[in-house]
């Protein structure tokens, strides 16, 4: 006699009896993500904004907060820095409501690429300042490194080379203490070139 059980691997579910529904304001906020990642920001920006108005509906700050910051940054990689802006400050607002640290402290990056796009580099060199007291703060040397290096650039764009290129020497002193001298040597050589140059 044939043994007629079925193995357990090969159960499935019936079709049509899938019981999982899909978000339709979750699937907005995922294709916006899918072609920001993509490079087409344009199409991100209307999936972004539908998922925006679909959180607002429900009342689900958490979601608006998100659909905000993806906003942003749509509009900080299209140039549109006012935009930018206004909605980093939205999502800003709901994480500061929700105690939120963590995207406060992602938020605080966007803010300062913001102002350099805008040209309001005082505002951009604070914000990177606040930054690297709370790297320091965290003991988080790497993050420390990249806002350093962003902050030499706002310099540059600002026009002061000397700060530009202290920036580059404080950069090259934490890979001392790390023993990268190799690294440490080529931002030295940076601040010298500055200098050098202007």
């Amino acid at each position: 006699m044939k043994n007629s059980i079925q193995g357990v691997d090969s159960i499935t579910t019936m079709p049509g009896n899938d019981k999982k529904t899909v978000d339709p304001v979750q699937e907005d906020y995922d294709k916006g993500k899918q072609y920001l990642e993509n490079n087409e920001p344009a199409q991100a920006a209307i999936f972004f904004h539908n998922a925006l108005l679909g959180y607002e509906e429900k009342g689900d700050d958490n979601g608006v907060a998100n659909a905000s910051n993806q906003l942003g940054h749509v509009c900080l990689e299209r140039q549109e820095y006012e935009k930018a802006l206004a909605n980093y400050q939205r999502s800003w607002e709901i994480c500061e409501k929700e105690n939120d640290r963590m995207s406060l402290l992602s938020l605080q990056k966007q803010f300062v690429l913001v102002y350099r796009g805008l040209k309001q580099y005082d505002k951009a060199v604070n914000g990177c300042l606040e930054l690297l007291d709370q790297y320091s703060g965290n003991n988080d040397p790497a993050n420390g490194v990249a806002m350093l290096e962003l902050l030499a650039e706002i310099y540059m764009d600002k026009g002061d080379i000397a700060n530009a290129a202290d920036s580059y020497r404080m950069i090259a002193s934490i890979h001392a203490g790390y023993n990268h001298k190799n690294i440490a040597n080529d931002f030295e050589e940076k601040a010298k070139e500055l200098l050098a140059s202007n």
